[in-house]
């Protein structure tokens, strides 16, 4: 997965217009699929697989829900290739009603950096002009700026920019980065 993981900027894209299910694609800065998951429609517990391409025959990594139907859900990351636990990433249900927000946890579920919306004021606008405005979070590793993630207008194709520019010690494991955006991706639409 190494491969995958070299570069500091990634693009999360949805598809919007799809009859069931969603499909994402991650590009990286040369618009190469890097990786490629496709959604199963109606289902309870969210069970995300990346892999390299749309033909899904080599798993790189999975995202997965602890629980059915929660408002704070927690997703487990893990690496495919070794089967072990990466972190995860716990959606503050509460505060995220008004200003997304995502606490990440390492292996051990110990809290160690957080996602947040960058603007209360645009946060409240996209709650009632949902994808008519971009939203910007902020990837913090305890008061270290880590990474970035804009959201475009586009009411036909969700689309987040990953940028690890920011990251120069390697503090924030990429492929929780990655994991986080798609998760925002999927859920966009589903917020209070």
């Amino acid at each position: 997965m190494a491969i995958q993981l070299q570069h500091a900027q990634y693009t999360v894209r949805r598809k919007v217009l799809q009859l069931v299910g969603a499909s994402f694609h991650v590009f990286d800065p040369n618009e190469q699929v890097v990786f490629y998951s496709k959604l199963k429609a109606f289902a309870l517990k969210e069970d995300i697989r990346l892999y390299t391409s749309e033909d899904m025959e080599t798993e790189l990594m999975t995202i997965g829900a602890r629980q059915v139907l929660d408002i704070s859900a927690t997703y487990d990351v893990r690496d495919s290739t070794t089967g072990e636990k990466v972190g995860a990433l716990k959606r503050e249900g509460l505060k995220s009603m008004f200003k997304d927000e995502w606490t990440v946890l390492d292996v051990n579920d110990t809290p160690v950096g957080t996602i947040k919306e960058d603007s209360w004021l645009v946060a409240l606008l996209t709650r009632f002009l949902s994808g008519l405005i971009p939203q910007t979070y902020n990837v913090t590793m305890g008061e270290t700026l880590v990474a970035t993630m804009k959201q475009n207008v586009n009411p036909f194709v969700t689309k987040i920019v990953l940028d690890f520019s920011a990251d120069q010690g390697g503090q924030f494991d990429k492929r929780l980065g990655i994991a986080a955006a798609i998760l925002m991706c999927a859920i966009e639409g589903k917020q209070g």
